[in-house]
C-alpha cells in the first residue's frame, strides 16, 4: 500500500486529456513501457496517489471545516473569497490557475478510460473496479462544478465535460447533471455483476464497496428508499464501527497534557476496520490532519472521544485554533461504515421509522462518545430526528468531501437547510442555502485549453 507505483508514460499522458493535442504526444518515449498486459494495467490501478485521490479543499474551506491562517487568506484570494462567503467576489477570474480539485479527478478518470478501453485483454473484474471508482469521480465532480441534483432540474443544469476515452485529443462533451448521473448508474450497473465479494485490497472495489457508493448516490439523489436497500446491503457485508473512546483511554496521557502536540498514529488509514476501500483526500501528501477553526470545534458534542483524539486547542499569538493531532495516511475519501449507517439512519427517519433511526444513530456515538457523557439521543418525530442525524454526519465526515454534498442536498430540498454564519471582520457573515458560492467555478486553465470539445461554465462568478 504504501509503496508508490510510478505511473507508466502513457497513463500519465493521457491525464492532460482536455489540453491541446501536440504531435509529440504520440512518440512512445524511450525508455518507458506502455502498459500492454494485466500486470501492466492493475499496477496503474494500484498508483494510489493518482487513480485514489479526491481533493476537496475548497469545500472544506467554503463550511470552514478548515483552519487558515491570515497570511493564507491573505496569499490565497480565491480561497478567501471562499472562507469570508463574498459573494461579490469574482472566482472564475481569482480561479485562473488549475485547480487540484479538477485535474486529478480527471487523471484518476484517464487512469480508468485506459483500462476500460483495454478491457477485451484484461479480466471482467478489474474492469468492473475501474468502472466504480470512474462513477465515483465523476460523483465528486458534478458536485463540486455543477448545481445540486434535483429531478426536476437535472436535466436543464450544466454538467462537467464526460470524458470516456483515454486518446488524448479524444472528443468529450458536456452533458446536464442528468447525463452525469445517467452516466454514473451506467457505470455501476455494468460493474455490478463483475465484483468480487473480496478483493486483492482497499483500492480495489468489491461488491460492498459499490453497495456502500450506490447509498451514497442515491441519498444524493433524494431517492431515500434505494439509498436505505443499499445501505443494508453494505453492512450486510460490513457493519464494524472503530472504538474511539478505547483509543481516547490509550492516548489519554497525550490528549490532555495541554503542553504535549505531539503527532498521534492516526488508525483510520489502510487497514481500518470501518473501511470498505481507500481513497486519499485533500492532504494526502502531508499526512497530519489540517487544523479547524475554534468555532467549528464547538459544534462537536461534550466528550466526544474523536474530536478529543484529533484535535487540541492551540494558541498561536494572534490566532487561536484546533491543531491537528492525528498522523498517518487517513481514509478520507473512501466508503466507510461509519457514514452508510448515518445514511441508514436518516432514511429511516425520512420513511417515519424513528425509533430505529435513532437506534442506529446510537449504535455510531456509542463508539464516539466518551461514557461519562454518553446519553441516547431520542426523537418523536422525523423533524426532531434528521437534524441530530446531519449533526453527527457533519462532525464524523468532517475533512471530506460528504458534508458539503449533504449540505447542497438538503439545501436543494429546503425541508433541513443547511445555514452557516460567523463574525466577520465587519459584522455577521452568512452563507445562504441558495448562494451562488455552493457551485465552485471549472477553472479557466480547463476552459482555455480546451482540448477537441467546449467547456461551458455553470457559474457567472
Amino acid at each position: 500500500m504504501k509503496t508508490k507505483y510510478a505511473l507508466y508514460a502513457l497513463a500519465a499522458g493521457l491525464v492532460m486529456t482536455l489540453t491541446a493535442c501536440d504531435d509529440y504526444l504520440s512518440d512512445t518515449p524511450k525508455g518507458k513501457k506502455i502498459p500492454t498486459t494485466y500486470a501492466d494495467f492493475e499496477a496503474l490501478l494500484r498508483d494510489e496517489y493518482t487513480a485514489h485521490r479526491i481533493d476537496a479543499t475548497q469545500s472544506l474551506v467554503l463550511l470552514n471545516d478548515r483552519y487558515l491562517s491570515q497570511s493564507n487568506l491573505s496569499y490565497y484570494t480565491y480561497w478567501a473569497a471562499n472562507y469570508h462567503w463574498d459573494e461579490t467576489a469574482d472566482r472564475i477570474l481569482l480561479n485562473n490557475k488549475d485547480e487540484s480539485a479538477y485535474y486529478n479527478s480527471y487523471g484518476g478518470i484517464s487512469t480508468f478510460n485506459l483500462i476500460i478501453e483495454n478491457s477485451a485483454t484484461l479480466t471482467e473484474e478489474l474492469v468492473a473496479q475501474c468502472r466504480v471508482l470512474r462513477a465515483m469521480n465523476y460523483f465528486h465532480l458534478v458536485n463540486y462544478y455543477s448545481d445540486t441534483y434535483t429531478a426536476a432540474t437535472a436535466a436543464d443544469r450544466g454538467g462537467v465535460p464526460l470524458i470516456l476515452s483515454a486518446n488524448v485529443g479524444a472528443p468529450y462533451t458536456q452533458p446536464s447533471v442528468q447525463g452525469i448521473y445517467d452516466q454514473i448508474l451506467d457505470d455501476m450497473e455494468q460493474a455490478y455483476p463483475y465484483l468480487p465479494v473480496t478483493a486483492t485490497n482497499e483500492l480495489h472495489p468489491n461488491r460492498a464497496t459499490a453497495d456502500a457508493f450506490y447509498a451514497r448516490l442515491y441519498l444524493q439523489m433524494m431517492q431515500y428508499d434505494k439509498a436505505l436497500e443499499y445501505a443494508n446491503k453494505a453492512l450486510q457485508a460490513n457493519d464494524a464501527l472503530y472504538d474511539w473512546c478505547a483509543y481516547y483511554n490509550q492516548m489519554a496521557d497525550k490528549i490532555n497534557n495541554p503542553t504535549d502536540y505531539a503527532t498521534l498514529p492516526a488508525p483510520n488509514v489502510f487497514g481500518y476496520c470501518e473501511n470498505y476501500n481507500y481513497r486519499h483526500g485533500s492532504n494526502s501528501y502531508t499526512s497530519t490532519e489540517y487544523h479547524m477553526p475554534l468555532d467549528r470545534g464547538a459544534r462537536f458534542e461534550e466528550g466526544d472521544a474523536r474530536f478529543l483524539a484529533r484535535w487540541k486547542r492551540y494558541d498561536a499569538g494572534n490566532e487561536e485554533y484546533y491543531r491537528g493531532l492525528l498522523r498517518g495516511l487517513i481514509n478520507y475519501e473512501g466508503m466507510t461504515t461509519v457514514e452508510v449507517y448515518l445514511i441508514k439512519a436518516e432514511c429511516l427517519a425520512r420513511q417515519g421509522q424513528v425509533a430505529q433511526a435513532m437506534e442506529t444513530l446510537n449504535q455510531v456515538r456509542q463508539t464516539r462518545i466518551l461514557p461519562a457523557y454518553y446519553q441516547p439521543l431520542s426523537a418523536n418525530s422525523e423533524a426532531e430526528a434528521v437534524p441530530q442525524i446531519i449533526r453527527t454526519k457533519m462532525n464524523e465526515m468532517i475533512m471530506t468531501t460528504v458534508p458539503f454534498c449533504d449540505a447542497r442536498r438538503l439545501n436543494a430540498e429546503g425541508k433541513y437547510p443547511i445555514i452557516l454564519s460567523k463574525q466577520g471582520t465587519n459584522g455577521q457573515l452568512t452563507l445562504s442555502p441558495t448562494s451562488h458560492l455552493w457551485t465552485f467555478p471549472i477553472p479557466m486553465g480547463a476552459i482555455g485549453n480546451s482540448g477537441n470539445g467546449t467547456i461551458h461554465q455553470n457559474v457567472e462568478k
